[in-house]
């Protein structure tokens, strides 16, 4: 079979119907139960993995379960929970804000436009394009640093800068399936494709990604 070239649609059909098949039920590992919750939960996320979000998460919403409460929360209450993320004094920070633009500009609801999500405190595009995703179905493309390396590596993009990236990727990447392929992508960065010593031998892509044969 001859290799497809990156970033040909054969390529990218071919590698995310693999995932496909790998990953069928791809999702967020941030749990939440509302918009609101996954907000919260995706830019505590920043800097952090989500295994650890969630072990603050409950305590969180247990106690500020609203923009309401999240507004009215002080600043040490907030940092005395999320200290074992890290940057917790500006995450704290960030949720006051945020508790607060919700109220002020969207009378507590979501934003369901990212034109809005980004004017929110601690809101930046891949927060925004996670819960336009996850929350309401609005296709988006996340890319984090696993989406950005392995997108990299099969030669979708050359692109460092998220922004720059996720603009390549919307031009080749099929919008309807956007963000459950950026969910794969990231499960597949996780348990295979690592930063360091990405598993090509056991890979499934291997053949179809122009990295696996110079990979460490």
């Amino acid at each position: 079979m001859t290799t497809p070239s990156p970033g040909s649609p054969k390529q990218v059909s071919e590698i995310l119907g693999r995932l496909a098949t790998l990953y069928p039920d791809a999702t967020t590992d941030l749990d939440h139960s509302n918009p609101f919750e996954l907000l919260v939960a995706t830019i505590l996320s920043a800097q952090t993995t989500d295994e650890r979000v969630n072990q603050v998460t409950p305590e969180l919403f247990a106690r500020f379960p609203d923009p309401a409460a999240l507004a009215q929360a002080t600043q040490d209450e907030l940092e005395a929970i999320l200290r074992p993320l890290g940057f917790h004094r500006a995450k704290a920070k960030s949720l006051r804000g945020l508790g607060r633009a919700l109220l002020e500009d969207h009378d507590g609801d979501i934003p369901r436009t990212g034109r809005e999500l980004v004017k929110l405190p601690g809101v930046g595009r891949k927060t925004a394009n996670v819960v336009l995703g996850n929350a309401f179905g609005i296709p988006g493309i996340t890319v984090d640093t696993h989406v950005g390396r392995l997108t990299r590596r099969w030669g979708w993009t050359t692109e460092t800068s998220p922004v720059k990236a996720e603009r390549d990727l919307m031009e080749i990447m099929p919008e309807e399936n956007w963000t459950i392929d950026c969910h794969r992508i990231i499960y597949h960065g996780r348990r295979v494709c690592h930063a360091r010593s990405p598993e090509c031998g056991a890979c499934i892509l291997a053949d179809v990604c122009p990295s696996a044969q110079v990979a460490d």
